[in-house]
């Protein structure tokens, strides 16, 4: 497999509170900690796979540059529109350097523009989209709210231009075959910690995970990673399916429309009675979230309500990024 877990020390969990842009606030509880900040390898790089606990060797010399005690400067080398509101943003890391993020983890994007009732910076975290052996880049996909300070700030930003970043955060300690089934529902620009696992189960060779994604969008020019999903789809028939849903459809449109609800759920996610088999992941607008399967409570995953609850899952059946 080709996905790199790096040795991590946790030191405590840390959650994104939702994927849409609010209020950004400061936190002092990181989380995650690299076993010493910008880990090289020697000769082959040898680490721990994460939340599986076996030595996995790799052939190729990888550090990062990555430091969850402080935020540092990565370079913008590049910007991708994706639709109207949303792009790709692509930073320059180093010759033999990677992310080297776990699967699910996060980071922070600060902006210095803007600041909190408390003069501080603010921040939020965004899910890359880039492998985390991808040596060079990191990428994020990041939609623009005109409410969103760092959203906006983001999306300000020309290749040359830094951004400020600091993690990795943990958020889902993801172990290979663990799972047979796992249904995925989400909104918006909230798809990116789903497609972050996604990309990297069904590059594993030894997975075997079915998974079922359910992806809400406003129209279908607000499909974002489209091609990607598509394309897993045509590589992986087995493992992975995905079906699209939209709120405003036109007459062309053969899939569903409308919020995704009970029938959508029980047509395409395995069921409750899977047990520790199953797990449903969702991400999306906090509405999306709160219908679907109850509001979370800070960085904690909250009590499990919403149409979930409704069809019988329980709350270790289903995780909110």
């Amino acid at each position: 497999m080709s996905f790199i877990r790096a040795a991590r020390s946790v030191a405590t969990s840390s959650f994104r509170r939702y994927s849409t842009e609010a209020g950004a606030k400061k936190s002092s509880n990181l989380g995650f900690y690299l076993g010493g900040a910008g880990l090289v390898g020697l000769g082959t790089y040898v680490y721990m796979g994460f939340g599986r606990g076996e030595a996995v060797t790799v052939k190729k010399d990888l550090k990062s540059p990555l430091d969850p005690s402080k935020f540092i400067d990565l370079k913008l080398k590049r910007v991708e529109p994706c639709n109207h509101n949303t792009s790709k943003f692509v930073l320059e890391l180093e010759k033999g350097e990677a992310s080297l993020l776990p699967i699910a983890s996060c980071v922070y994007i600060e902006t210095p523009d803007f600041k909190d009732d408390k003069g501080q910076p603010m921040y939020r975290p965004y899910t890359p989209i880039s492998a985390s052996d991808l040596e060079g880049e990191l990428t994020f996909i990041i939609k623009k709210y005109e409410t969103g300070k760092v959203s906006k700030h983001i999306h300000s930003l020309n290749a040359g231009d830094a951004l400020r970043i600091k993690g990795p955060l943990a958020k889902f300690p993801w172990k290979m075959n663990e799972l047979e089934e796992v249904g995925l529902i989400g909104g918006g620009s909230g798809i990116a910690p789903l497609y972050q696992v996604l990309q990297h189960a069904l590059a594993d060779k030894t997975n075997k995970t079915k998974f079922k994604l359910l992806y809400a969008n406003v129209t279908e020019q607000d499909i974002i990673l489209r091609e990607e999903f598509d394309a897993m789809k045509k590589k992986y028939p087995e493992t992975f399916d995905v079906v699209y849903v939209l709120d405003r459809a036109d007459a062309n449109w053969k899939g569903p429309t409308g919020y995704i609800g009970a029938d959508l759920i029980k047509q395409h996610i395995a069921p409750p009675s899977l047990g520790g088999k199953v797990k449903v992941f969702i991400c999306g607008p906090p509405g999306q979230v709160t219908s679907i399967a109850g509001a979370k409570k800070g960085r904690d995953q909250g009590e499990l309500n919403g149409i979930l609850k409704e069809l019988g899952y329980t709350k270790d059946q289903v995780f909110k990024f």
